[in-house]
This record gives structure tokens, sequence and C-alpha cells, in this order.
């Protein structure tokens, strides 16, 4: 899977203004985020040159990061619907969730280049939710297969992922309801483990012991 997709980078207060546009649905996740994070009405952003609709190669309209102090939270703007209601499940809006994944400070050896790659890799996943269909919910795993990690320098154990409900939980949108689903990345050998069966996604996290994403961390077993 290419997850290190190039990335550019637009702030949002660039982006011009038009007042005829409805973002009922952006704004509820704004608003989420801003009751975890008060105050950070302007966090990084980082958005697509060319959407999806108009044949872009990146289905998520956006990405913001927020400042956690020892991690960033990345939370993505695309997998639900973000303006006006256009699907006819009233009870979900679009795929029903948006992703989201706190990353380690610390394990950033270039710190600019390591959250244009991980917003890379949300880009890559959202892609499988627009391509295959795929629904990703809380306490599942996503095996890549690759052995290279997922940072920039791809030094890292860390090749995949565990998923969990986000402590922003689930929302209800004027578009339908939302679910942060929390990506945390594990290692290859861990994953093989849940493959195996030899542990569940929710005893793998418990033993991890955090929800951070470590690129830095050595794995719970043999690699």
């Amino acid at each position: 899977m290419g997850f290190l997709d190039k990335f550019t980078k637009k702030e949002k207060e660039k982006e011009p203004e038009v007042d005829e546009i409805v973002m009922d649905g952006w704004k509820a996740i704004e608003d989420a985020c801003l009751k975890m994070y008060p105050g950070q009405t302007n966090p990084k952003h980082y958005g697509t040159v060319v959407s999806w609709m108009l044949g872009g190669n990146d289905p998520l309209d956006g990405i913001s990061i927020y400042d956690g102090g020892e991690y960033y939270h990345f939370v993505t703007f695309g997998l639900s619907e973000l303006y006006e209601k256009e699907s006819e499940n009233k009870e979900y809006s679009g795929y029903g969730f948006e992703l989201t994944v706190k990353i380690k400070k610390d394990c950033l050896e270039d710190e600019e280049a390591g959250i244009r790659g991980m917003c890379g890799i949300l880009q890559a996943i959202a892609r499988l939710t627009y391509n295959e269909g795929e629904i990703f919910n809380p306490n599942e795993y996503i095996y890549t297969g690759q052995t290279t990690g997922m940072d920039p320098e791809g030094k890292s154990l860390i090749t995949g992922f565990i998923t969990k409900l986000d402590k922003l939980g689930e929302i209800e949108t004027p578009n339908g309801k939302v679910q942060f689903v929390e990506l945390i990345g594990v290692t290859d050998s861990e994953l093989k483990a849940i493959i195996d069966k030899k542990l569940k996604v929710i005893e793998l996290f418990e033993r991890l012991g955090t929800e951070y994403t470590d690129y830095k961390r050595e794995s719970l077993f043999v690699e």
C-alpha cells in the first residue's frame, strides 16, 4: 500500500469564502474537536489541491491537526457528509465515520515530514473506503503486509493499525451520526498475533497501555 503519498498543505484561512456553501457537517466536527481542545480555532490543516470530485487522488477534503501537548491529534474531514445532505440514509452522515490518530511528537525526527506522512496514510486508508466501500469500525485491525515502517524514514517497526473509538466519541450532525474511529499504530508481529487468534484487538490495546502512535517504540513480540 503506498502510504506516503505527496500531500500539499493549504491553510484554511487562505481558502476563498463562499457564503452560499452549507458546511453544517464540517462545523459539527470542528465543534466536537473544540470541546476537547478549547481555543484551538485555527489548527494546522492540510487540504487537497484538486478535489476527489474533480478527479483528484485524495478523497478527504482535509485533515486538521490539534495540539494535545505531547501528541498531535489528526482528524479527517471527508468520510462523512461535510456540506449538504446528499445520501438517502438519514441515520448516518456519509460513510458514518471519520478517522483520527494521535501521534507522539517526540517520535518525529522531522516533524513536518512526519505530519505530511500521516496525512498521506489517512488519505490512503480513506481511498479504500471510497474505492472499495471499506468501512472501519472500532476494535478492528488494518494489516498492510509491508515490512518497512510507515514513518517517513521507514525505520519504525510500526506497519499497521488497530482501531478503537476515539474519545471524541460519536456525534449527531445535521446530516446524521458520525463516529470517530481512532487508529493506533502497531507492529507486524503484533498484527500477526491478532491474525493468528493469539489475542484480540482489545487485548492488544490493553497490553500496549496507550492510544498514541509511537514510531520509536519496541514491539511487544519478537519481530
